[in-house]
């Protein structure tokens, strides 16, 4: 059985490297972008994961900028991304065995709550932030539109 060949921004990689050579590729095209520099800070102070949805044969990139990360500064890091992928037609996608498949890159800057260990976000660990709409549901005199 051969074996396949994948790549990510035409660089050939391991189907578990391609978080991490997405972010390398990044850097090494920063040179060819306006303050590049500064582009560089910020993709190395993000956290990208790779997902792949088999159905669609879809790669999703996900870059979530540090906390501390600016408006400003998130709002360049995702220009620039853009910029990228429309200069470097024809490189900035994945490919296996050589067919192009589908590449879709998100910037988040979205905090997910931390349900269990020393950092849990307050209230969600115990169901709290649910309170409030089961009890707008089980008021008297609301009728449960699903239910009929």
């Amino acid at each position: 059985m051969a074996e396949n060949v994948w790549r990510i921004l035409g660089k050939e990689a391991m189907y578990v490297e391609f978080a991490e050579v997405l972010r390398e590729q990044l850097i090494d095209i920063a040179p060819t972008v306006e303050n590049g520099e500064k582009f560089v800070d910020l993709i190395k102070g993000s956290e990208i994961v790779h997902i792949f949805n088999g159905s669609t044969e879809t790669h999703g990139f996900n870059i979530r900028p540090d906390a501390e990360t600016i408006p400003e500064d998130i709002q360049y890091m995702a220009d620039i991304i853009l910029a990228i992928a429309r200069q470097e037609e024809g490189r900035f996608y994945v490919s296996l065995d050589g067919e192009y498949q589908k590449c879709v890159v998100n910037v988040r800057t979205d905090v997910e709550p931390e349900l269990i260990g020393a950092n849990k976000t307050e209230g969600y660990a115990s169901g709290k932030i649910f309170m409030p709409i089961l009890d707008s549901l089980c008021k008297p005199g609301r009728t449960n539109d699903s239910l009929l």
